[in-house]
C-alpha cells in the first residue's frame, strides 16, 4: 500500500498530456531548436551567433503589459509558461510589454514581480534576476522598421484613422491600397524619421506594414506598426515620441529573446500570420536569428461568477464596490492571497483544469475545492465561536470545588489522518475550560426540531476535548427574548482523554471556547463577489450582479492558539471552514483579524 508521501510523488510526477506538451515533446525529438545559440541576454541575430549553444532545451514566456494587477487568468498562463519550461529543462522569461506609456506604472511592475514570486517561480534563469522589458528593445525595433521600409515592405501612411478604418474593408470586401502606399523607400525613410524627431503631431501619421490589403485575413491588410504618442515613458522618459505596436513589438522580443514556444491565448490567434511574417522578413534582413518562436494558442480561463477585466475590475475599485485591488473578494492575485488562497491551490488549479483549443467555462467551485484539498494537510486547526452565547455550567463548582477552577484541554493542531509518514506532529493546542464557555448560537433550541442532536433541555453532548454536559434549558434572555445565556451541568470523570471519556453517551459533540481565556477576534465571512455565473455576460451591467452578502463582519470569540497567529498563516476553524489572518489589519493595535478563505464544503451547488 502507498504511503501518502508515495502518492504526493506520484502526483507530482505524472502530468496530463495536452496539445502544447505534445508539440514540445515532438520539437525535442526532431531537434527543431538544438541548433540555437544564445548569447547570455536577449539580442539579434549576431549577438546570439557569437554566443554558446543555448543550455535552455526551451524557453517560454510570461509578457504581461504593466497596466493594472494581475488576476486568477493570469495565474493560470504564469503556471503554464514557468510549468512547461520547468518539465522540459527549460528558462521561462518574465518580460514587461510596455509599449504603451499612457497606462502604465511602476506600481503595476512591483506587483507583477510579487506575483510571479509568491506563485513559486523564477524568471530568466536565475533566481532574482531582473526581469526583461519590451522597452529595452526599441532600439532594435525602430532599427528594424528602417529596414522593413527599405526592404520595401513599409510605409507612411497619413489618412486619419477613419479613413484607414474605412478602407480597410471588412470580411466580405477587400480593403483599397492608401495613396501613401506606393512612395519609394526613401520618401517612407524621410517621413518615418521625421515622426521620431517630432516634426508632426499625435495621430498625423504611422508607420503601416506593406502585406496585402485583399488579405481574407483582415489583420494583414497592412496593419500599423509604429504611431506618434508624446508620453513619459516609465523606463525610457521622453527618449521617444513615437512607439511601437504591440502586434508588432511582440513578435520581436520573443525572437530577441530566442523563444522557442510562444504561447498566448486564443484571441491572439488571428494574429498569427502576421506575427510569421514579420520573423520571415526579418531573418530574410539578417536581423533575427532563424529558427523563429512559434506562436501557439489556447483557451483563456473563464471562471463562473468572477470578471477579470481590467476595465470593469478598476471600476469596482474606484467606485468603492470594494476595498482596493487586494480585496479578498477580487480575482486579482494579490486578493487571492489575502482571501487565504496558496500558491500551491493555484498550481492544482492550473493543472486540473488543463490546457485546451476551445472555450468552455470553468466552475468556481473546482477553485475553491483546489484550495480545500491543499489546506486539508496544512491548515492547523481551532475552534471559533463566529455568534457567540454564554453556556453556563450551573454544578461547576459542586464537581471541582470553586467556581473558578479551571482546568486545561488539548486537542492536536492537526489530525492524525493530515500526517505524512514520518512527519513529526505539531504541538497541541492547549486551551482552558471553567464554569463559563462560549458556544454558537445555533447549537441550542428550547424547542428543537426533527433531528436536531445539539443542545436542548435534557439532551447530552461533548464540548468537543473537554466534558460530556447535559443541558438544563436557557437561563437569560434579552429585550427581544433571544437567548442570551445556556445553562448545562457537567457530567464529573468524562472528559475527553480519560478513561472515563467513554462512560456516558454523547448524541454530538459541539465546539466551544473558554470564556476565561478566550480571545475576541474580528472575522471577515467573504463570499462570492457576485450572485450570477456569468455578471458580464451579453452586455449585462455587472455591478447589478454585485451579491450584497459578499461580505460580513463579526466579532467571534477564537481559542487561544488562533490569537497567536501571523499574519498569512492559514487554519481551519472547526466545523466553519478554512480561513487565514489578515495580511494587512491582523495584529494591529493588538486586534486579530481573520477573512473566511472558503467553507468546508460547497454550499453554493445545493
Amino acid at each position: 500500500m502507498s504511503s501518502p508521501t508515495d502518492k504526493n510523488n506520484a502526483a507530482e510526477s505524472t502530468k496530463v498530456s495536452n496539445f502544447l506538451r505534445q508539440v514540445i515533446e515532438s520539437d525535442l525529438e526532431n531537434g527543431t531548436y538544438a541548433s540555437r545559440r544564445w548569447a547570455g541576454s536577449p539580442g539579434d541575430a549576431a549577438h546570439h551567433a557569437a554566443g554558446q549553444p543555448d543550455p535552455a532545451k526551451i524557453r517560454t514566456r510570461f509578457p504581461p503589459e504593466p497596466n493594472g494587477y494581475l488576476h486568477v487568468g493570469h495565474a493560470k498562463s504564469i503556471c503554464i509558461n514557468f510549468g512547461l519550461a520547468r518539465d522540459y529543462g527549460g528558462i521561462c522569461h518574465l518580460r514587461f510589454d510596455d509599449t504603451n506609456p499612457e497606462k502604465e506604472d511602476l506600481e503595476y511592475v512591483n506587483s507583477i514581480l510579487d506575483a510571479v514570486k509568491w506563485l513559486g517561480f523564477d524568471w530568466n534563469g536565475a533566481p532574482d534576476a531582473p526581469p526583461y522589458q519590451a522597452s529595452d528593445y526599441f532600439d532594435f525595433m525602430y532599427r528594424a522598421a528602417e529596414y522593413l521600409i527599405e526592404a520595401g515592405h513599409a510605409y507612411v501612411d497619413e489618412q486619419t484613422a477613419e479613413q484607414m478604418r474605412l478602407a480597410r474593408g471588412d470580411f466580405n470586401t477587400p480593403g483599397t491600397d492608401s495613396p501613401f502606399r506606393a512612395r519609394t523607400p526613401a520618401e517612407n525613410l524621410a517621413r518615418f524619421r521625421e515622426m521620431r524627431d517630432g516634426r508632426h503631431e499625435d495621430g498625423a501619421m504611422v508607420l503601416r506594414a506593406k502585406i496585402d490589403m485583399a488579405s481574407p485575413n483582415i489583420n494583414l491588410r497592412d496593419p500599423a506598426i509604429y504611431r506618434i504618442r508624446r508620453a513619459t515613458h516609465h523606463n525610457t522618459g521622453d527618449k521617444w515620441c513615437i512607439y511601437p505596436m504591440y502586434t508588432y513589438a511582440h513578435p520581436i522580443e520573443d525572437a530577441l529573446e530566442q523563444i522557442t514556444h510562444s504561447l498566448c491565448t486564443l484571441e491572439f490567434e488571428d494574429q498569427r500570420p502576421f506575427y510569421d511574417w514579420l520573423l520571415e522578413r526579418l531573418i530574410e534582413g539578417g536581423l533575427l536569428a532563424s529558427p523563429p518562436p512559434r506562436q501557439y494558442e489556447f483557451a483563456r480561463l473563464n471562471l463562473t461568477y468572477v470578471i477579470t477585466s481590467k476595465r470593469k475590475l478598476a471600476q469596482l475599485v474606484y467606485d468603492h464596490k470594494v476595498s482596493g485591488w487586494d480585496d479578498p473578494r477580487m480575482p486579482t492575485i494579490v486578493g487571492l492571497r489575502r482571501r487565504g488562497y496558496t500558491p500551491e491551490s493555484l498550481q492544482l488549479f492550473a493543472e486540473r483544469i488543463g490546457v485546451t483549443k476551445s472555450d468552455s467555462w470553468i466552475d468556481y467551485s473546482t477553485l475553491e475545492g483546489c484550495l480545500r484539498e491543499d489546506l486539508e494537510n496544512k491548515a492547523h486547526r481551532g475552534m471559533a465561536v463566529l455568534d457567540p452565547v454564554k453556556l453556563v455550567l450551573t454544578n461547576w463548582a459542586e464537581v471541582f470545588g470553586s467556581d473558578d477552577y479551571l482546568e486545561a484541554c488539548t486537542q492536536p493542531a492537526l489530525p492524525h489522518s493530515a500526517l505524512l509518514d514520518g512527519q513529526t506532529p505539531p504541538p497541541d493546542r492547549v486551551f482552558k475550560i471553567g464554569r463559563e464557555v462560549w458556544i454558537e448560537r445555533e447549537d441550542f433550541e428550547e424547542v428543537p426540531p426533527k433531528g436536531y442532536k445539539r443542545l436542548f433541555p435534557g439532551n447530552v453532548v461533548r464540548l468537543k476535548g473537554g466534558y460530556v454536559i447535559e443541558c438544563t434549558g436557557s437561563g437569560a434572555k434579552d429585550a427581544a427574548g433571544r437567548v442570551i445565556e445556556v445553562h448545562a451541568k457537567v457530567i464529573a470523570d468524562t472528559k475527553s482523554g480519560t478513561p472515563g471519556a467513554d462512560s456516558v453517551k454523547a448524541k454530538a459533540a459541539i465546539t466551544w471556547v473558554g470564556v476565561a481565556d478566550g480571545v475576541q477576534a474580528e472575522v471577515r465571512l467573504y463570499d462570492r463577489l457576485f450572485v450570477e455565473e456569468q455578471p458580464d455576460a451579453g452586455g449585462k451591467d455587472f455591478i447589478e450582479a454585485l451579491n450584497p452578502d459578499s461580505l460580513k463582519v463579526v466579532t467571534a470569540i477564537v481559542e487561544p492558539s488562533l490569537a497567536q497567529a501571523k499574519p498569512d498563516q492559514k487554519f481551519q476553524f472547526e466545523r466553519h471552514g478554512y480561513f487565514v489572518a489578515d495580511r494587512v489589519d491582523h495584529g494591529v493595535d493588538g486586534k486579530a483579524v481573520f477573512n473566511r478563505a472558503v467553507g468546508l464544503r460547497d454550499s453554493w451547488g445545493k
